[in-house]
């Protein structure tokens, strides 16, 4: 191996995830993360080993690159893990090619034009309609028939590790018949996947289940922080707006489709039988362990959350089959959410609104202070990642510490 990678990394040779980076002396540019460190596929271009216009690696965004298409994205991934492996590579005895994660920062990987959330974990809907509606008709009755989703704020999505501040809205308080203006008292994370889109449509045309993964190039974890209180005031009629648009937070590593290969799994049952253009073949879910951790201000980390996306009822394809059935064109570097993923048992519920149940089973931090919903100075951080066979891919993490609201 032309460089050590540490056992059980996110970034192993099976992995090669995409982002864009930047040191002290190198401008923002086209990255891989292999163990601790970044391969510069800018200075690779140099050694004129691609056989495209490699300018596209030079850009502070990776949609040029993507915009390629999988014969060429998929190749640059498969030649990197053959150079890395062999000893006599190209990559050899050139150690300028690489930079230590450390001393690198991070940048949004894509250039996000259009973001829509989905809301595809039957445990998340069915605890939320119980909550809030009747228990015994926990799911809405077009639940089952289509992946929902609303049209998200494309603007406010950020990369990991910038910190946000507490947003603020009208609220109802409780036996109130007028809202006030206040900073959210419940502001929430939400444990989310997203996946990003790698190939356009033009308007009116629709993108079969079989066909979906040719344009769906990578995902990203997802953190869709929601103001719970602002939202239970103003989501009806038509949903969520202050409550949500204010900030989401993604991981900076793009994990290509491919990368998830050993890992794909049977999805739930879908009952009632789903109409023709929803219907699908093949393993369309994916084992990916997924846990969030709360640090309280000068405290230790704390696990509130281990979760995996293989409990999605709606899995990728049918998200994106039923989002351009109606002729919505997609973009390159377009974002899809997946909506909260909660599993069956309460340790694996993906906000705090159903780990902590609307704030009657608060959670214990270890510095012994307790969490209704998310504090000022709290950092949430997701990780996740695949493991079988001894091959172990990753996303590293999303994360980010809540400031007190402006």
């Amino acid at each position: 191996m032309i460089i050590n990678i540490p056992e059980n990394s996110d970034f192993s040779i099976h992995n090669i995830p995409f982002g864009i980076f930047s040191t002290a002396d190198r401008s923002p540019r086209a990255g891989v993360a292999i163990g601790d460190h970044i391969l510069d596929l800018a200075a690779v271009a140099e050694l004129d080993v691609f056989d495209f216009n490699t300018a596209v690696l030079e850009k502070d965004t990776l949609n040029d690159f993507i915009s390629l298409g999988k014969a060429i994205t998929k190749k640059v991934r498969v030649d990197i893990q053959h150079w890395l492996k062999d000893e006599a590579s190209i990559l050899a005895g050139k150690p300028e090619l690489f930079v230590l994660q450390s001393e690198a920062n991070m940048h949004m990987p894509v250039a996000i034009g259009d973001y829509t959330d989905f809301y595809s974990s039957i445990e998340h809907a069915t605890n939320v309609g119980k909550m809030f509606r009747d228990p015994e008709n926990a799911l809405l009755p077009n639940w089952k028939h289509i992946p929902v989703g609303y049209h998200g704020r494309a603007s406010s999505i950020i990369v990991s590790g910038e910190p946000i501040h507490r947003p603020k809205g009208q609220v109802l308080p409780r036996d109130a018949s007028t809202p006030v203006f206040q900073a959210s008292a419940r502001l929430d994370f939400e444990l989310e996947m997203g996946f990003i889109t790698g190939r356009n449509t033009a308007i009116g045309e629709s993108i079969a289940t079989k066909d979906a993964e040719d344009y769906i190039f990578g995902m990203v974890l997802l953190n869709d922080w929601s103001a719970r209180d602002i939202q239970k005031w103003e989501y009806v009629p038509l949903g969520p707006f202050l409550a949500k648009n204010f900030a989401s937070h993604i991981s900076p590593w793009i994990v290509t489709l491919e990368a998830f290969e050993p890992f794909r799994v049977s999805g739930p049952q879908q009952e009632p039988k789903v109409l023709p253009y929803l219907e699908y073949e093949g393993n369309k879910n994916y084992d990916i362990q997924l846990e969030v951790d709360i640090t309280p201000e000068g405290s230790e980390e704390k696990t509130v959350c281990r979760s995996n996306f293989k409990y999605m009822y709606w899995n990728m394809v049918q998200q994106l089959a039923h989002h351009s059935v109606n002729g919505c064109n997609i973009n390159v570097g377009d974002l899809y959410g997946s909506g909260t993923i909660s599993g069956k048992d309460e340790n694996s519920y993906g906000s705090m609104l159903e780990l902590a149940w609307m704030g009657t089973k608060p959670i214990k931090m270890k510095d012994g202070t307790e969490r209704k919903f998310i504090n000022d100075g709290d950092t949430v951080t997701m990780r996740g990642y695949s493991e079988k066979d001894g091959i172990r891919i990753g996303f590293g993490e999303v994360s980010a510490k809540i400031l007190p609201a402006k």
